[in-house]
């Protein structure tokens, strides 16, 4: 599955945009519940996000959707670390979803997950905290295992990227 011509101006106008303004290692992300930082090696980015912190909110995700915006997600939040498992089922676009302990470690990656797929998709033990984003963005932007995720509701006594109060 190739990326068409759009899909590429759109990612590398959101790698650009994210580079210029995340291009340096901030010691603290801002704290903001709209948004999600991530870090690494490869630089930050910072994506708009809904949070889909309850059963019902998380049931829904982001099924029935056209389409969604280059730096934008939606950020799934759990009571507590556990093995979770995704599908693709009235999911109209791909999607990369990033798994998240709690302390906002990035524990996996799962690339360009399939629309409309039913088939489970896990994520692994531990997991926290689910940042779904559009497929193909994660490796576009450099995002690996290891990568950092900042949001205020990772608990801040034992975030590894502390968040900081605006």
């Amino acid at each position: 599955m190739g990326f068409g011509a759009k899909t590429l101006k759109n990612l590398t106008f959101a790698i650009v945009w994210a580079s210029l303004v995340f291009g340096g290692q901030a010691s603290a992300a801002a704290c903001d519940p709209g948004s999600v930082s991530l870090r690494g090696d490869w630089g930050q980015a910072r994506f708009s996000v809904e949070v889909a912190d309850d059963p019902a909110e998380r049931s829904q995700g982001l099924m029935n959707r056209e389409k969604m915006p280059a730096m934008a997600g939606m950020l799934f939040v759990y009571d507590h670390a556990q093995p979770v498992s995704f599908w693709m089922k009235n999911t109209l676009i791909p999607l990369d979803m990033i798994f998240v302990d709690e302390t906002g470690l990035v524990k996996a990656i799962h690339e360009n997950a399939v629309p409309l797929d039913t088939t489970p998709i896990p994520g692994g033990d531990g997991v926290k905290f689910v940042l779904e984003i559009n497929g193909g963005m994660a490796a576009a932007m450099g995002i690996v295992p290891a990568s950092q995720l900042s949001h205020p509701q990772i608990d801040q006594k034992i975030a590894i990227w502390p968040c900081e109060v605006q």
